[in-house]
């Protein structure tokens, strides 16, 4: 009868050593992974949120370079007319080149016109009239299409510059809300929202009152108490523009 061999001292010793050889790369291997998670973390949670900026701190961030951009940009549109004035001694080119700034709104403008102010109702509002539910929240705020409509109804009336706030608009502004603020070229207003227009104002007034959704607007005026206010005035003046005049998309902000 033939008897097995038995396994040998060395062959046992073998499979110890490399035992123990996968257990102390798998402890290497956790102990550089816990090195670099630490190096990448840096002291700080790497789950929390607390280094992201919220929306607001990126808008108002954003508007704060704008700002600082379009001081840049118009002092440098200021050389360039003085140098252009020092090169043009044609009375003719000048006056077109006038016509073209004054066109393009580059040029302050000065008239009689309008000045309409917007703003939200009180935070604690109620139906102010019979018959009429009680306000959302929604109800009691501007928002971004009555401001549109109000610029475009003031275009339809032959305004020959309108600014919002304190910045005129041109042929690439875009009006645009975001939650309870108005975001306009890259700055960021809270209402009351203040829109100023030059031209004849009994043809503004015209245009205004004739718009529907104007119209519908002074409907939640009279309920609930949104603000609304229209002044006429002989002596307005409007700024230039002095931000870019490059379109990046037709329905996005500049």
């Amino acid at each position: 009868m033939s008897i097995p061999p038995r396994p040998t001292r060395t062959r046992r010793s073998g499979i110890r050593i490399v035992g123990r050889a996968l257990t102390c790369t798998v402890f290497a291997l956790a102990g550089l992974l816990f090195y670099i998670s630490a190096q990448t973390a840096r002291g700080t949670d790497l789950r929390t949120d607390n280094s992201l900026l919220s929306l607001g701190d990126v808008i108002r961030q954003r508007s704060s370079q704008n700002q600082q951009a379009q001081s840049q940009l118009a002092d440098l549109q200021a050389r360039a007319q003085e140098l252009t004035g020092q090169q043009s001694h044609n009375p003719a080119d000048t006056a077109r080149m006038d016509a073209l700034r004054l066109g393009a709104a580059l040029e302050p403008l000065q008239g009689g016109g309008l000045t309409i102010t917007l703003n939200d109702a009180p935070p604690n509002a109620t139906a102010r009239i019979p018959n009429v539910p009680e306000p959302g929240v929604n109800d009691l705020v501007i928002h971004q299409q009555d401001i549109q409509a109000v610029v475009n109804a003031l275009w339809r009336g032959g305004a020959e510059g309108v600014q919002v706030m304190d910045q005129r608009l041109v042929s690439t502004s875009a009006v645009r809300c975001v939650g309870n603020t108005l975001l306009l070229q890259g700055r960021v207003y809270s209402p009351p929202y203040v829109v100023k227009a030059v031209g004849k104002t009994d043809d503004l007034r015209s245009a205004v009152d004739a718009d529907p959704t104007i119209r519908n607007y002074l409907r939640y005026v009279q309920a609930y108490g949104l603000g609304w206010k229209v002044q006429e005035s002989g002596d307005l003046t409007l700024p230039g523009y002095t931000g870019t005049t490059d379109l990046r998309s037709a329905g996005g902000q500049q």
